[in-house]
């Protein structure tokens, strides 16, 4: 959600390269099961012009929800303060960011002239250097009723103006897809239901891009109207609805928080394995509240929920390999007949 949407070719040397598979660790997510997280907070208001877009929503906390497990960010057709619509802006702002990881959520779009749904993310120390010196990573946005999606960055060049690089791709926004941005210290691919379609080269900070090795915070949010979208907007589509089933953060286990090295235990003794229906865990520690996912060889995520009582049922998994993942750190792989 840049201040400025006009698309600039910025020139980049991408460079072809092998990059090794990080060894991906869960250490942040937010499934949505009965509440909204309390290291989300909500901006509410107009904004300064429009948040800065000349966007023409009034955000209320109010319009953020649980449905279903899913979070749910409603825009209405509504008088609210000196706007004509409302709608929902949540940010990780102070309370989560990161440096590097696998940022993903799982999201359905509504699509209709005058939507603008946005994941994303922007630098922690806005604050201090301000838009954009602080870096945008924009991890999927939707305008209107196109076909595309878009993946973005935007910041302050060596030369101290403002850029932006990014591509979108055509897909049915309608339905839940999980989109994705792989970010270490020499790239940032963006990525739909795990297949790459765009990549952009940050090594050493190259054309200006120091900002991208600094912390990052998320935000949710689904404005209406503003200098992208433009200001037709179609008034019957509303209430509209934004869905986000989850949002996860994963860092490389072996440099978890930037630069501090862990030493981690990520094994778990499962039993039986291969297992046909039930996969049995053995471990130590309390299991209360713990979370676990579950990926396919292709590293999406294909189940996911609390453990209870060490069991878990893997009845309605295909048989294959998979990598099962605790909220707590460990992860083992398991074969499924």
């Amino acid at each position: 959600m840049a201040h400025l949407k006009t698309i600039t070719l910025y020139l980049f040397i991408l460079i072809a390269s092998t990059i090794n598979a990080q060894n991906w660790q869960l250490v942040w997510s937010d499934e949505f099961t009965t509440h909204i997280d309390a290291n989300w907070t909500f901006e509410t208001g107009r904004g300064s012009d429009g948040w800065g877009n000349n966007e023409l929503q009034y955000y209320r906390q109010e319009n953020a929800t649980i449905e279903n497990g899913k979070l749910v960010i409603t825009a209405k057709k509504e008088s609210f303060g000196d706007a004509s619509y409302t709608s929902a802006r949540l940010k990780t702002q102070g309370l989560k960011s990161w440096t590097y990881g696998k940022i993903e959520a799982s999201i359905s779009l509504p699509s209709f002239n005058g939507s603008w749904p946005a994941f994303w993310m922007l630098g922690e120390n806005i604050t201090s250097v301000g838009w954009p010196a602080c870096g945008e990573i924009d991890i999927m946005e939707h305008v209107n009723t196109s076909s595309d999606v878009h993946g973005t960055i935007h910041w302050q060049d060596h030369n101290l103006q403002y850029a932006n690089y990014g591509t979108g791709i055509s897909i049915n926004s309608n339905e839940y897809h999980t989109y994705t941005v792989e970010w270490d210290n020499k790239f940032i691919k963006w990525l739909i239901d795990g297949i790459q379609y765009h990549i952009v080269n940050i090594e050493n900070g190259i054309n200006g891009t120091s900002e991208f090795h600094n912390n990052f915070f998320i935000l949710l949010n689904m404005a209406i109207g503003g200098n992208w979208p433009g200001f037709s907007i179609d008034d019957t589509a509303f209430p509209a609805k934004m869905y986000v089933d989850y949002v996860r953060v994963y860092q490389d286990a072996i440099s978890l928080n930037g630069s501090e090295i862990k030493e981690l235990k990520t094994t778990i003794e499962l039993y039986p394995n291969p297992a046909s229906s039930v996969l049995r865990l053995n471990l130590t520690e309390s299991t209360n509240k713990m979370k676990y996912i579950i990926t396919n060889a292709l590293g999406s995520t294909v189940q996911h929920s609390i453990l209870a009582q060490n069991e878990i049922k893997i009845d309605k998994l295909s048989p294959g390999f998979y990598t099962i993942k605790l909220s707590n750190g460990l992860r083992a792989k398991f074969c499924k007949k």
